[in-house]
């Protein structure tokens, strides 16, 4: 018999973000409760699809509660779900495990949590479907436990729910780690996974996929978020399709100056590639961080007015009727026109210098990290208000966070070195 059902995880619920008053028109509301939004978009789209059941591959949670009303606001969610005769499954992930609050949290009736002892199977006879999971006992958990999972039952469809890592994702923990190939050998049709944010299918045959997050919640989780619409057929091959369900979105506009000379060419560019990502969130807010790039005769120029810049691209928005735009942060990553000179050991040559130490930070990342603790030690010093601002928006082991340090920390040294040369 052929059915629907649903793919989410890593929903991580009113997740903490402190400090968001610092920056300037920030839309604090909107972000601080664009989780549960977003979840309670998935629930109305499972009802509006009268999908056969929902599976949450982990991270429902996002750590300690505050209060008991995050979990009174899932059990809210889960009840509409009941209500429309919509069963949930779902199992613990890192950030659950360490929730004290959730183990004595009554769900409803519909809603099962798959225990963390050993791998659990379920069977939905109207469907003929059996779901196999096992939830994290713990916040670390480093052994692979799809190991531990049964063989997919013959003439059923076959659903592994694990919170993973697969085989290992930048800036993700390493937890639970797994391969294609074990997950293979158990015969699953489906293998629904949580715990990374991005959406990415690892293998059609049998479908391996992670869903994603619901709901980007920094400037590292770009782009649309959402959930798997799963179709099951009668033949019992699946055919997983993407639904966005986030209410608001993070984005990164990338303008070239390579062939802009002249600050009259400078903010068109900028608002074009402001209008494409407008129109591509199809009406959704956007926090946009603008980045700079390319080598250009107006590298001085930015550095030396930056807060006129940021001012300026902030105008943008809102003169080009942008209203859904807000400028997270305007990144500099452009270089002086001149041509560096090439390395000579017996002058003193700065500008080489610092070439080559900076690609030394790029290619060895463990003294990036080494120069990092540095920085490390400062966040500890920081007020509990502004410690999770500055955690997210610095991931020193996250590479993409890394080269953007990188780029902005030489233009800027490089435009210090021209400046101190027009002095001299």
């Amino acid at each position: 018999m052929a059915f629907t059902f649903l793919h989410a995880a890593d929903i991580h619920l009113d997740s903490p973000l402190h400090g968001l008053q610092r920056y300037e028109g920030a839309p604090v509301d909107a972000i601080r409760q664009s989780t549960r939004e977003a979840f309670k978009k998935l629930v109305q789209f499972a009802i509006q699809s009268k999908v056969a059941f929902v599976v949450l591959a982990g991270d429902l949670y996002d750590g300690d509660w505050r209060d008991y009303n995050t979990g009174l606001f899932f059990v809210a969610q889960a009840r509409r779900l009941q209500e429309a005769g919509i069963p949930l499954y779902l199992i613990a992930g890192n950030h659950d495990a360490q929730n004290t609050m959730t183990r004595t949290l009554q769900l409803p009736e519909t809603a099962t949590l798959l225990g963390s002892n050993s791998p659990q199977t379920l069977y939905l006879d109207d469907v003929g479907v059996a779901i196999h999971g096992q939830s994290f006992a713990t916040r670390a958990v480093m052994e692979d436990l799809s190991r531990h999972y049964p063989a997919g039952e013959k003439g059923l469809f076959n659903i592994g729910i694990l919170h993973t890592s697969a085989t290992g994702k930048e800036g993700h923990e390493p937890y639970a780690p797994c391969t294609l190939d074990g997950l293979q050998t158990r015969q699953y049709q489906y293998w629904a996974l949580g715990h990374v944010h991005q959406r990415e299918i690892l293998c059609e045959e049998p479908w391996v996929t992670f869903s994603g997050n619901i709901q980007g919640r920094h400037i590292r989780e770009t782009g649309p978020k959402g959930c798997w619409l799963v179709t099951v057929h009668d033949d019992l091959t699946a055919t997983p399709e993407f639904q966005p369900l986030d209410v608001m979105r993070w984005e990164r506009a990338t303008v070239d100056l390579t062939t802009i000379t002249q600050e009259d060419d400078l903010f068109p560019a900028i608002s074009q590639a402001l209008q494409i990502l407008a129109a591509q969130a199809e009406g959704l807010p956007v926090a946009v961080r603008v980045e700079l790039t390319g080598r250009t005769l107006l590298h001085d120029f930015l550095h030396a007015k930056r807060e006129y810049l940021v001012n300026q691209i902030r105008g943008l928005a809102i003169q080009s009727g942008l209203d859904q735009i807000w400028i997270e942060k305007v990144s500099l990553h452009t270089k002086p026109p001149r041509k560096m000179a090439s390395h000579d050991e017996s002058t003193d040559n700065p500008w080489d210098e610092l070439a080559h130490y900076i690609a030394e930070l790029r290619q060895q990342p463990e003294e990036f990290l080494a120069l990092g603790s540095e920085v490390v030690d400062l966040q500890h010093k920081l007020p509990k208000e502004e410690l999770d601002l500055a955690s997210a928006g610095l991931l020193l082991n996250d590479p993409s966070t890394r080269d953007d340090l990188l780029d902005e920390i030489e233009s800027l040294l490089q435009s210090r070195l021209m400046q101190a040369e027009g002095d001299a």
